[in-house]
Formats: structure tokens, C-alpha cells, sequence
């Protein structure tokens, strides 16, 4: 399996690569962000094992610009010691685990493993559905260059539609996932947040994006769709 290994101290990246060669992956390196970013744009890599402190182009920045490329390939990343931001972020920016040093050398390739058997499925940071893009991360909501200002719930209820645009959900999923399981309200509480949705989400910028589905649920429309 090919690996891309970002790292820009070169002690540790000489280590690394032996270390992965003599476990049988074949390892190419970059120093820096920039070079590590042509890099996964270039070449099929199976994994990218990407640092967070880098020249030219921090971890963050590129694991996020290849997920905003549509690039899943698996990222793990590898965070300071005691750095539980660093950790919550690099997560939260499209990378799909991490590691904080120092490390072992077998956890690591444990880690590798694993993410190689899940493969490469799409898993966006960003949802978008057109120009309507939704961040879980910093739980913010944008039309096309405009913030919206949405209520927690609002924006639980836009996510949950934007992790299934174009496909119908219905009242009872959405419950089952924005609501928790001691909720004994009355489930039109769903309409009433929809509706809430797209006064702020369709309205204001003439979209009927947010639809509801008589007889089955609602959807978030994509552009494909119309």
C-alpha cells in the first residue's frame, strides 16, 4: 500500500518511512504543506499520515482543501502532546484519526491498518447541497457568501437534511435524530422547525430548497433535482 508521509522534521520522517518500508508500505515524503498537497493531488496514495505543524501549509489547511476537493483518501494525523484542540480540529477538518506524540511505531501502524480496511468513502467536513454548504465542525451555515443565523436545533434539524440531500426523510427520523429519546412533545415539532428553515435558509435568496414531501417527510432539494 502507498503512503504519502507529511512531516517536516527530517529526523523523524527518515525514522517513519524506515520503520513503514520495513512493514511493507511503500512511503514517499513531503517537508512541507505545499509540496504535500501536490503530492495527494498527484498520486493515488491509499493513506496520507499528515503532521499539523508545517511550513509553507499547516495540516489543517490541507487536510481541509483536499475534502473540499473531494479527495477521501484516509488521513491520519498527528497532533501535539496535550494538544486536545489540535486534536478536536483535525478531526472536525476531514481527517479520519489521529495520533499524538511521541508514539509507538506498531500503534501507528495499527492505525494504518485499520483506516486502510475502512477504504475511501466520502465523508465530507463541509455538506453542500448547491450553494447552501454546512459546517458540523463550527456548526456554521452559509448561502452561497452569506452567513445564516440559525438556532441550535435549526441548524441540528439543516445538518440532518444536508447529511441526506436528496433523499427523503421522514418526520419520524428526524425525531429519531435531532430530538433525544426523552422528547414526549408533539412530533409536529418538525413542520414548525422546517418551517423555521426556510424563512432563514429559502426565502431570503428565492430558493424552495427545503421541501416537504406529502405523505413521506421532507428534502433538502439538490440543484440536480430540479
Amino acid at each position: 500500500m502507498r503512503l504519502l508521509l507529511v512531516e517536516d522534521e527530517r529526523r523523524l520522517a527518515a525514522s517513519l518511512k524506515r520503520g513503514l518500508t520495513t512493514d511493507g508500505f511503500a512511503v514517499d515524503v513531503a517537508a512541507d504543506g505545499v509540496e504535500g498537497l501536490w503530492r495527494a493531488r498527484e498520486n493515488p496514495y491509499d493513506a496520507i499520515v499528515l503532521d499539523i505543524m508545517l511550513p509553507g501549509m499547516n495540516g489543517f489547511v490541507l487536510c481541509r482543501t483536499l475534502r473540499d476537493e473531494a479527495n477521501w483518501t484516509p488521513i491520519l494525523m498527528l497532533t501535539a502532546k496535550d494538544g486536545v484542540d489540535d486534536q478536536v480540529e483535525a478531526l472536525d477538518t476531514g481527517a479520519d484519526d489521529y495520533l499524538v506524540k511521541p508514539f509507538s511505531h506498531a500503534i501507528l501502524v495499527a492505525r494504518l491498518r485499520a483506516l486502510l480496511r475502512r477504504g475511501a468513502p466520502k465523508r465530507p467536513a463541509v455538506l453542500r447541497a448547491g450553494d447552501l454548504m454546512v459546517d458540523p465542525g463550527r456548526r456554521r451555515a452559509w448561502r452561497g457568501p452569506v452567513m445564516l443565523s440559525l438556532t441550535a436545533r435549526e441548524f441540528s434539524v439543516l445538518e440532518y437534511l444536508a447529511r441526506n440531500a436528496g433523499h427523503v426523510v421522514s418526520k419520524r427520523d428526524v425525531l429519531a435524530h435531532v430530538w433525544d429519546e426523552d422528547f414526549d412533545g408533539d412530533p409536529n415539532i418538525v413542520e414548525v422547525y422546517v418551517r423555521y428553515l426556510r424563512r432563514k435558509v429559502d426565502l431570503p435568496f428565492g430558493r424552495q430548497d427545503v421541501q416537504t414531501v406529502r405523505g413521506s417527510g421532507y428534502r433538502l432539494r439538490l440543484p440536480e433535482d430540479a
